[in-house]
């Protein structure tokens, strides 16, 4: 894999990298939406490295890219790794590409049918990185409902049980 760190934003890399896949290996795919094409959404610092979105015709997927070597863990091409963020653990992908190097995608949507245009694409994209980098708030006027709960036996400890 090739590493490259990015020292400033990788907008420009990753259009150029989906761009050239959805002239190449994409081309002439059924579930290309036409209503769509590719777009790097808000990539900003996390970690020192770049998380962003990209939207394309065929899916819209969170990328982290390399900003620097400190702290970057490689995944290798299709291995998976789990990153956490404020709004949980998400299993990401890593990839490789010509006009990006290496780098790590989440997919969100595949296929894009559901958008009809650009902007909603890219609303959502926004809305969904919001949702990630914010931590889920906890509800402190309701207390938790009273439910009756029965005891849960594991498989072994039903297989143990025995009436007196």
């Amino acid at each position: 894999m090739t590493f490259r760190a990015h020292t400033i934003t990788p907008e420009e890399a990753v259009e150029a990298a989906f761009f050239r896949i959805q002239q190449t290996s994409m081309a002439g795919v059924p579930i290309l939406n036409p209503a769509l094409s590719v777009e790097a959404i808000d990539f900003q610092r996390w970690q020192g490295h770049w998380l962003g979105i990209v939207v394309t015709p065929w899916c819209m997927s969170l990328l982290l890219v390399p900003g620097g070597t400190d702290n970057w863990i490689s995944a290798g091409v299709n291995k998976r790794r789990f990153i956490k963020f404020p709004a949980g653990d998400f299993a990401f992908l890593g990839g490789q590409e010509d006009e990006l190097g290496e780098y790590q995608s989440c997919s969100l949507f595949s296929p894009m049918g559901k958008f009809s245009n650009q902007s909603e694409a890219v609303q959502t994209a926004r809305a969904a990185l919001i949702g990630l980098l914010t931590a889920p708030v906890a509800k402190k006027d309701n207390p938790p409902e009273q439910v009756d709960k029965k005891p849960v036996l594991s498989r072994r400890g039903f297989l143990a049980f025995r009436k007196p």
